[in-house]
């Protein structure tokens, strides 16, 4: 008896699990990023803008730290940039606030203490003293005012009108012991008077 071999498949016939209707695994075509892995949410976007970052992300800055405090920064730098100015002046026979003194004469002089003491922002009783010691060493002469008794005329005297010329070299050298150039001289000054009148804005609010 011969062997029925009508549902048995050929090469090349289709069987039973290639019945029409039935699409086989190479027919079918992938979804669009079907296998592709997930893409993660970038963890700034979900923790929002003012998360702090994760340990290892970067350095978060401490808005108490020493280092990080503009007055302080300011007062180190007034203090050893003053400090630095001894060596310079010391020819001169000039104290550092004796040469900002005769800074202000030099621009314009006679000038009554008050008027002095309001261009250097102090009061006539820190200014009086330095006044006193310029006086003595032969550079200022101290009068009454012509033209109000009550006040004070401060003038050069020949001596401390020549002792600009042997001044003029300390804004050079002092440059060059700082390592930097009149255009930076010039950046910091502007950034100095801008932060001076914020300060000055505030105290007059």
């Amino acid at each position: 008896m011969a062997a029925d071999t009508s549902d048995r498949a050929t090469p090349g016939t289709p069987g039973a699990s290639d019945a029409p209707g039935r699409p086989t695994t190479s027919d079918t075509a992938e979804a669009p990023g079907a296998g592709e892995p997930r893409q993660a949410q970038e963890p700034d976007a979900a923790r929002g803008p003012d998360a702090r970052p994760e340990p290892g992300q970067g350095p978060v800055e401490d808005p108490l730290a020493l280092a990080n405090q503009l007055c302080f920064s300011l007062s180190v730098a007034s203090r050893t940039v003053v400090q630095s100015y001894r060596p310079v002046l010391e020819p001169l026979g000039l104290t550092h606030p004796q040469y900002l003194v005769m800074l202000a004469l030099w621009g314009s002089a006679p000038r009554t203490v008050k008027d002095l003491a309001e261009q250097m922002n102090q009061d006539s009783a820190t200014i009086s003293p330095l006044l006193k010691r310029l006086e003595a060493r032969g550079y200022v002469t101290r009068e009454r005012d012509p033209h109000n008794e009550r006040a004070l005329a401060v003038a050069l005297t020949p001596e401390g009108t020549a002792l600009r010329e042997r001044a003029r070299e300390v804004p050079l050298r002092m440059m060059q012991r700082l390592n930097i150039g009149p255009d930076q001289v010039h950046a910091l000054n502007e950034q100095m008077h801008r932060l001076i009148t914020s300060a000055r804005d505030l105290d007059d609010a």
